[in-house]
């Protein structure tokens, strides 16, 4: 059993380090796996299916590859690309996994999540993501001119760049209580989520016994993932 996680790659075609990283990983390390998992933030940012360049497409190719090969590939929404649907999992061969999800690993639950459910310290952000992820408003978006989508993908892209900046980093990490609050409501000794580019292995006092919680990197200045075998886990890293 060899089942890999990645998250917050953040596509997009000015960095083609990252995507020859990409191309790289799913040729070296993914070929032959029984299972990929993106954890959300995939794409730097995607405002609908069909606003999809040669770049996404050629992107949903090689996966649709990989999951050709018999790898089983799992997607899961980000702060970023919470728009990713149906159409381009089809193209990439891919299943669309709700935030949280438990999975089955080595014979325990496993809690999968992007993450920025976590940070619950950052009340306000929390609020923008309950009102976004509404299935209304998501209707709403993704049946707006695409012109329109691209100026409010722009705006949202700089008004979190700005926040960012002027947030303290505690509020931006996770809270603690939240995170054992999760684990005790899907009865899970292990986590495992991006979104704080916090790369890092914890341990979480849950009901008077512990519990891993495992936090993937960034592909900003390197290149992270967790490999899952019947040893366990492990967070690797290697350059772009």
């Amino acid at each position: 059993m060899r089942v890999l996680f990645i998250s917050d790659l953040h596509l997009e075609e000015e960095r083609p380090d990252i995507t020859r990283a990409l191309l790289r990983f799913l040729d070296q390390q993914a070929t032959g796996c029984d299972a990929l998992y993106i954890l959300g933030d995939f794409f730097e940012v995607w405002i609908g299916d069909d606003a999809q360049a040669p770049f996404q497409r050629d992107i949903a190719a090689k996966l649709k590859a990989l999951s050709a090969s018999g790898c089983k590939l799992y997607l899961m929404h980000g702060n970023r690309d919470f728009m990713l649907g149906k159409r381009f999992c089809q193209q990439a061969g891919a299943t669309l996994l709700k935030d949280p999800t438990v999975i089955p690993l080595n014979g325990q639950p496993v809690l999968l999540t992007h993450g920025d459910l976590l940070c619950s310290d950052d009340v306000g952000y929390q609020k923008l993501r309950r009102i976004l992820r509404n299935p209304i408003t998501l209707w709403i978006l993704r049946h707006l001119p695409l012109a329109k989508r691209q100026q409010l993908a722009r705006k949202l892209r700089n008004q979190s760049k700005n926040s960012t900046q002027m947030k303290a980093a505690e509020i931006m990490d996770v809270n603690n209580r939240t995170v054992s609050e999760y684990l005790e409501r899907y009865a899970c000794n292990t986590l495992i989520h991006g979104h704080t580019h916090r790369p890092a292995q914890h341990q979480h006092n849950v009901d008077g016994h512990t519990a891993e919680r495992w936090v993937l990197g960034d592909w900003d200045k390197a290149l992270w993932f967790i490999e899952a075998n019947e040893q366990g886990l492990t967070l690797q890293q290697q350059p772009l």
